[in-house]
């Protein structure tokens, strides 16, 4: 299985780019590139053209691809990571998540086997932007580009979809810190407390960074 991180946001609440914002001593684009490291696959960072990245020169085999859609969001990104991927199955997360769960993350790599989407769900609401998508995925997203519509749960509705439900993301992450995402100031100090002091989220990457 491969692995997609996607870094061609526009960043518009945050206003600016958050790839460069420094969660401890390393960018956020970094320390999820470490997390996706430890399970030796091809790793794709997806961007926009012409849009700079952070120093990346701890992984010497990242591919890097552009978007094939430009400006068509979380879909247009996915799109392109699946294209350029090796992998029938891959990992995909969002560049801003500071505290990816391996055991998680493993977790849902077990399920893809016979799904084309293995996606987490909890209050009623889906995390596209952390979760497993098939290249089986490819034909549906290239007919909802060329519509415009471009919300992935429109995708769910026309892939076999594998829902991680509450009570099996708790067993690995209660506190669903794997989700915490990066869109404003105070997501961004809520995380460098968290790492501050030195709690659970940052331990099974101390290794790696």
């Amino acid at each position: 299985m491969s692995c997609i991180a996607l870094a061609g946001g526009k960043a518009t609440r945050l206003g600016r780019d958050k790839a460069f914002e420094n969660i401890g001593h390393s960018s956020l684009l970094h320390r999820v590139l470490a997390c996706l490291s430890y399970y030796g696959g091809e790793i794709t960072v997806v961007t926009a053209a012409k849009k700079l990245l952070p120093q990346l020169d701890d992984f010497p085999g990242l591919k890097i691809t552009t978007d094939i859609y430009p400006n068509k969001g979380p879909l247009g990104g996915i799109h392109s990571g699946l294209t350029a991927s090796n992998s029938l199955h891959n990992l995909v997360v969002a560049c801003d998540m500071p505290f990816l769960n391996r055991a998680f993350m493993s977790y849902l790599m077990q399920l893809s086997d016979g799904f084309d989407i293995v996606i987490p769900r909890f209050n009623g609401m889906v995390e596209p932007l952390h979760a497993i998508y098939s290249k089986e995925c490819l034909a549906a997203m290239e007919h909802l580009l060329n519509l415009g519509r471009l919300s992935l749960l429109q995708l769910l509705k026309l892939v076999r979809v594998r829902y991680v439900e509450s009570e099996e993301i708790d067993k690995f992450d209660p506190e669903h810190l794997s989700f915490l995402n990066i869109n404003t100031e105070a997501d961004l100090e809520r995380a460098r407390k968290l790492l501050a002091a030195n709690d659970g989220p940052d331990k099974e990457l101390t290794s790696a960074l």
